[in-house]
């Protein structure tokens, strides 16, 4: 049996932390700088979105591990509708606290005309889905999409089915709501799934990074409020990623190191995967073709020299044995991380963020511009390659043009011409859904 990618960590005493001194402590905190929650997508400065004609405080229909999610929709009828007749509900994806529903607005109707104009002109109502804890756990953000899912059939006049769907991580959780909607033996009346750059085998977000916030909470707490690695140890990260880490001192698998991915996982399976009645569509940020974007694996980003002081940090190596992908010496390294068996994830095709670039200017490091975005969502997780999702990392770099049709979950998919920004507004993918919903 094949051994699992690991992670393991070297350092001069139990934990980094006891291998510092007070004044080491003081120079690597001050390195990393004052970021607040490491990975969380900062707010926009300023949105445009027409005020909605509907909205609804949603309660999720059961709890998940004692907690009852909460969160709102914002409806936009129809161009001509008085009421709620064909209705689309779009849910927001993962990041740190509660949905920005005008944000979102904002973000998909950028143009002229817009996206979510343009489905308003078919004759399509739009349901912007958000939640109050958008870090929560999957299952229970799942039971506030579901409510929502009742609402509108509630509210709808006439009979024409749901499209249902979101981007990001929305499109795992109406995945989850609708597959256990019809466990339950509910008619959800949806005959349209859709996912927008979802992360259905897992996605990624670089380990080394994942350990450098946890170094600096521990390092640099912050009384009263979230800590740095608030993001990163939050359930839905924990179920989402393929990879995890929980300190900065674990040693040990990746890809098993949270018992709620892989619980997760046994749940999805148990209310039957997918969604059996709706059509499935998939759409793609990363580029269909198997290439990535230009970030040779084991190339160092970060390069930090306060002398004593030397930080580094490596673009994931491609396997291998004990691959080093970050240290930090004072003249002798005191902590060190290396990698065995875990693929080039940062430069696979896919929808990219820019998790490198936004550490490296809180840092106040120079970067070059190649490295500032890496993979977050690979395009064969966001196309649902019929794999396992503890188990496809050999395929990260797969050609999607001549799929198979049952090489995916999904009916149809369309991928980016090249490797976009995760969630962002592609024209070719804006113009394919609009295409797959015009005969609806």
């Amino acid at each position: 049996m094949a051994q699992e990618p690991r992670i393991d960590v070297e350092t001069r005493a139990d934990s980094v932390r006891g291998s510092l001194t007070e004044e080491q402590v003081e120079r690597v905190a001050d390195a990393l700088g004052q970021q607040g929650v490491w990975f969380a997508a900062p707010r926009p400065s300023a949105v445009s979105a027409p005020r909605p004609d509907r909205i609804w405080d949603l309660v999720g229909d059961q709890p998940h591990e004692g907690r009852t999610a909460t969160g709102r929709a914002a409806v936009y009828l129809a161009q001509g509708h008085a009421a709620l007749t064909r209705p689309l509900i779009f849910a927001d994806g993962f990041d740190y606290g509660p949905s920005d529903l005008d944000a979102l607005w904002s973000h998909f109707n950028a143009g002229a005309p817009g996206f979510l104009d343009r489905l308003r002109t078919m004759g399509i109502d739009v349901i912007l889905l958000g939640f109050d804890e958008r870090q929560t756990y999957i299952q229970a953000n799942a039971a506030v999409a579901a409510t929502c899912v009742r609402r509108a059939i509630q509210e709808r006049r006439g009979d024409l089915p749901l499209v249902v769907g979101g981007v990001s991580l929305g499109g795992m959780i109406t995945r989850y709501a609708l597959a256990r909607l019809e466990s339950e033996g509910v008619d959800h009346q949806t005959d349209k799934y859709f996912s927008y750059d979802t992360p259905h085998l897992g996605a990624w977000i670089p380990l080394v990074l994942q350990q450098l916030a946890y170094l600096h909470e521990s390092l640099l707490p912050q009384p009263g409020g979230p800590g740095q690695a608030e993001l990163i140890r939050s359930p839905a990260a924990q179920q989402l990623l393929w990879g995890w880490v929980e300190s900065e001192d674990y040693s040990g698998p990746v890809t098993t190191a949270s018992r709620l991915r892989t619980d997760f996982l046994d749940d999805l399976r148990r209310v039957g995967w997918f969604p059996m009645r709706p059509y499935k569509l998939g759409l793609a940020n990363g580029a269909g073709d198997g290439m990535g974007p230009d970030l040779p694996p084991g190339t160092p980003v970060f390069d930090l020299h306060h002398d004593p002081l030397q930080l580094t940090a490596w673009i994931q190596p491609d396997l291998g044995e004990l691959q080093n992908v970050g240290t930090i010496k004072f003249g002798v390294p005191v902590w060190s991380s290396a990698t065995s068996r875990v693929p080039a994830f940062d430069g696979a095709p896919g929808g990219t963020l820019d998790f490198w670039g936004r550490v490296a200017d809180e840092i106040g490091l120079p970067i070059q511009e190649r490295f500032r975005r890496s993979c977050f969502v690979p395009a064969i997780s966001a196309i649902a390659l019929a794999r396992d999702p503890l188990r496809w990392q050999a395929d990260l770099y797969k050609d999607l043009r001549d799929l198979r049709k049952d090489e995916t979950f999904l009916d149809v998919f369309c991928c980016d011409t090249g490797n976009s920004a995760h969630g962002g507004v592609s024209q070719v993918l804006v113009d394919w859904l609009l295409e797959q919903l015009a005969g609806w």
